[in-house]
């Protein structure tokens, strides 16, 4: 899989951009705020219909226009297929071979990415939020009707949500209510943490293997999924929903009197250990960086082992972030089986074969003087 040509129009600082891409590593350099991570972004747009830097669909606007697209053309099981995004004050529209898709969850999986930022090192020490997005966007990537089920989770529990704090201020009394929204909330919890199980089991087969390999046997890592209710990995749907029901009713009082729903996947976690010891509290620097970059490059083969094919991978300023060893493991392991966009200010910070094959873009201000053309 790989993006053969990349089309941009009023899209933040890109005024108008027609690309053809190398299907290996394309490199994409230039000073810092030309337009390099707004490239990047595009291409994680087209395959995601959303922004990893802001919630905000008019910020992707350019600022004295009422529109913007991003237009891609991928080539996948060998067949080429149009996609585009458009995005307007009057919302977001996706198309996938040139139809326009009703839900943006029927979208979703057309185009596979791995995005690797910086920020993505803290993906081990950062907040559980991190995680949880970080497991979402992956499995909706491999089982788009995932982005449904959590899309319906996240709408009930807004109204769980008003609704206790309407309790809890004593402006309703409505615990008939209470109830069918916590039966609701249950359904699509049930079905987001069954999905949730079976992703992890297959990123630990990989991710324990790479990570092994990069640490070069000395350390063996283990992924545990931390959840806000007593429940194991093997438990089907009806077990959980039982476990969530009988929770949720031995605390009614004490979610009203916090006007917050207290239990459910969006306060789970993920939890990893190096040698059985918490990498987030006791890893050192370099163990968080090698978990991270484990968790990365076992994406790349899951998506493989799921899809068929290798998904396309987004490296934004990160390479200047790992030493030279893991650096040169990163490149070693994704050379000559993924099409690799890499942002960077100087092709210098990158010692490795790989980026000497590389086809160069050099960005100025929202251009890209030298482009060859789709």
């Amino acid at each position: 899989m790989y993006i053969k040509n990349l089309k941009l129009l009023h899209y933040r600082n890109y005024d108008e951009l027609d690309l053809i891409f190398d299907n290996g590593i394309n490199v994409i350099i230039g000073e810092n705020a030309q337009g390099k991570t707004n490239l990047m972004e595009a291409i994680y747009l087209l395959a995601f219909t959303r922004s990893y830097r802001t919630s905000k669909d008019k910020e992707l606007i350019q600022w004295d226009q009422n529109y913007a697209k991003i237009e891609g053309t991928i080539i996948k099981r060998n067949q080429q297929f149009p996609l585009e995004i458009q995005l307007s004050s009057k919302g977001k529209k996706a198309k996938l071979n040139h139809l326009e898709q009703r839900r943006l969850s029927d979208y979703i999986g057309a185009l596979n990415v791995v995005m690797f930022a910086p920020e993505d090192l803290n993906l081990v020490k950062g907040n559980p939020q991190v995680r949880r997005r970080f497991i979402d966007m992956e499995i909706g990537q491999i089982q788009p009707v995932y982005i449904y089920h959590l899309g319906q989770y996240q709408k009930i529990l807004k109204q769980r949500n008003h609704l206790l704090k309407s309790l809890q201020r004593k402006q309703t009394d409505n615990l008939i209510m209470l109830d069918v929204l916590t039966e609701q909330l249950i359904e699509h919890a049930c079905i987001v943490i069954e999905k949730r199980f079976i992703f992890l089991e297959l990123l630990r087969h990989w991710a324990i293997q790479i990570h092994k390999r990069i640490s070069q046997e000395r350390e063996q890592l283990e992924i545990n999924y931390q959840a806000t209710i007593d429940v194991l990995e093997t438990d089907n749907k009806e077990k959980i929903s039982n476990i969530y029901l009988e929770k949720f009713k031995q605390n009614r009082h004490k979610e009203i009197e916090r006007g917050t729903t207290l239990y459910g996947p969006h306060r789970d976690d993920l939890i990893f250990f190096i040698n059985q010891r918490d990498v987030q509290k006791y890893g050192s620097q370099g163990q968080q960086r090698t978990t991270a970059l484990s968790l990365k490059l076992a994406e790349i083969e899951l998506i493989k082992q799921e899809v068929g094919e290798y998904p396309v991978l987004l490296l934004d300023d990160v390479l200047s972030e790992l030493d030279q060893y893991r650096q040169s493991h990163l490149l070693d392991t994704i050379q000559g089986k993924v099409q690799t966009f890499v942002s960077t200010t100087s092709v210098s910070d990158v010692k490795h074969e790989t980026i000497e094959k590389a086809e160069l873009f050099y960005v100025e201000n929202g251009t890209i003087p030298d482009q060859k053309k789709g």
